[in-house]
């Protein structure tokens, strides 16, 4: 059913050899889920995001999230779209304000998400604590664009890598800055 998502979560695992375990574990919850696109899948749902670089590839633009008050990526719920990669982009231009990326081609011609992440969001009025399956892209902004803070964020900022080390501890967040550093520099 999610064949495509599945065939990426592999290609990813072999990548990533760090994350095959993980990979694994996402295959699980796709396979056993055939709503896992959709917000009303109960045990948790896929989310997709996007660690943004600059044009100039030298920053990556975070999100103070309003909900979570953390410095996080950009992304958010895929809202049954089987092409998460898109959920992603549609993501980064609802919460940025900025309408042209590109997707940066780290693996050849083949998109290939660059960090896998699991994580709990508490609950919130009606909606119980879950799980979200975040599968991560690297995005790169096209030149000449205003960053425009959404109702989702606090603030919206770009950080140079050593700026990211101090204004978050989120071991996803700097997990996905090493990646992108480790794939500039290759």
């Amino acid at each position: 059913m999610h064949d495509e998502l599945i065939a990426r979560l592999r290609r990813h695992a072999e990548f990533w050899p760090e994350q095959r375990e993980l990979a694994a574990r996402f295959v699980a919850f796709v396979t056993a889920h055939p709503d896992c696109l959709l917000r009303t899948c109960g045990p948790g749902h896929i989310t997709a995001s996007a660690w943004i670089l600059s044009a100039d590839g030298e920053r990556a633009l975070l999100t103070h999230h309003r909900k979570l008050g953390r410095w996080l990526q950009l992304g958010g719920h895929v809202d049954g779209e089987p092409r998460v990669e898109l959920a992603a982009l549609r993501e980064a231009q609802e919460e940025s304000g900025m309408a042209r990326f590109r997707f940066v081609p780290w693996s050849g011609s083949e998109l290939i998400p660059l960090d896998l992440d699991v994580h709990s969001i508490p609950a919130r009025r009606d909606e119980p604590e879950h799980l979200h399956w975040d599968v991560r892209f690297l995005l790169q902004a096209e030149p000449g664009q205003q960053v425009v803070c959404s109702p989702e964020s606090n603030e919206l900022r770009w950080f140079t890598a050593d700026e990211l080390a101090q204004v978050t501890d989120e071991d996803s967040v700097r997990r996905l800055g090493a990646k992108a550093a480790s794939l500039r520099s290759r």
